[in-house]
């Protein structure tokens, strides 16, 4: 049991690091490039993960996920901090800000599925331990990415429906932002079990794994291991 625990972090601690590290980093460059440098003056636009890390988020909360064997995880660093109002066209740049984060980890899975075809070359031992990290890099950051774009405040893709919504639909949804990471508590922890308890499969973690894999699956096509 100790020998499998940890050989599942050998392959997975380094993926769901620079998976939350630089979906933060990417927030802050994006949001410097459209005007505010904040993060850039707190020295969050870094690619050293312990600017980024939370105890909690990037360590316990991943890792006991992980060992559960429950097929979902989830983690999240420190929020880069970004001043919305010091964005050029804030309504406007705040769509690309909170979009970089995904996008970010949709990157990496795609050059981690590039990277794969450099697996053969190396020796044997080292082999299998990369190939289980690049594998892990592709379905951790696919299924971050998707995480964060359910179309809720303070997830990214709840930011991403604020800037594209019109007014009417906008505002309601912004006004979310504080109690936003409640509903998504119930919508992925809590509704599963009431579902249960009822006989309906409202397990929307499930649904989340699913469309990950699907998403892991064409990336491996995409990038020539299919």
């Amino acid at each position: 049991m100790l020998a499998h625990t940890i050989q599942l972090l050998a392959i997975s601690a380094i993926p769901i690091l620079l998976a939350v590290t630089l979906h933060e980093a990417a927030h802050g460059y994006v949001a410097e490039l459209f005007g505010d440098d904040t993060a850039r003056r707190m020295g969050r636009i870094s690619l050293n993960p312990l600017r980024h890390v939370d105890l909690f988020g990037t360590v316990l909360l991943p890792g006991l996920l992980l060992l559960s064997g429950t097929g979902f995880l989830f983690g999240y660093a420190k929020p880069v901090p970004v001043n919305f109002r010091r964005l050029n066209n804030p309504r406007r740049d705040m769509i690309w800000v909170a979009a970089a984060g995904p996008g970010m980890n949709l990157i990496l899975a795609v050059l981690a599925g590039l990277l794969y075809h450099g697996v053969e070359f190396l020796p044997h031992g080292v082999a299998e331990w990369a190939e289980g990290n690049l594998a892990n890099m592709i379905v951790f950051n696919v299924m971050l990415a998707l995480f964060n774009l359910v179309p809720i405040p303070p997830l990214d893709g709840g930011r991403v429906a604020v800037g594209v919504l019109p007014d009417r639909l906008a505002f309601p949804l912004a006004r979310l932002e504080r109690v936003g990471i409640f509903i998504v508590i119930g919508v992925f922890f809590l509704l599963p079990m009431l579902g249960e308890n009822l006989g309906i499969d409202l397990n929307a973690s499930r649904w989340l794994g699913d469309a990950a894999e699907a998403i892991s699956q064409g990336i491996w096509t995409f990038t020539g291991n299919g």
